[in-house]
């Protein structure tokens, strides 16, 4: 049970994160920045990004332990 509550957190938060990126966008022009055909992710979209990543391997890794049990 503790499990299955730890996943259904992890899945919000993983929602909430993707949520945040905007598609083909940075959060600086979902802010009213300027727009530029190329940059690198930095400060909170660097944050936000790796926080993505992190989340959704946490999410693999609880679902395959929830399988296995």
């Amino acid at each position: 049970m503790l499990l299955i509550s730890i996943q259904i957190i992890v899945c919000l938060i993983l929602i909430s994160l993707i949520l945040l990126q905007a598609k083909g966008t940075g959060l600086g022009t979902t802010f009213g920045g300027q727009s530029q055909a190329y940059h690198s992710k930095r400060g909170v979209e660097k944050v936000v990004f790796y926080s993505t990543v992190i989340a959704g391997v946490l999410f693999v890794i609880i679902s395959l332990l929830n399988f296995r049990l």
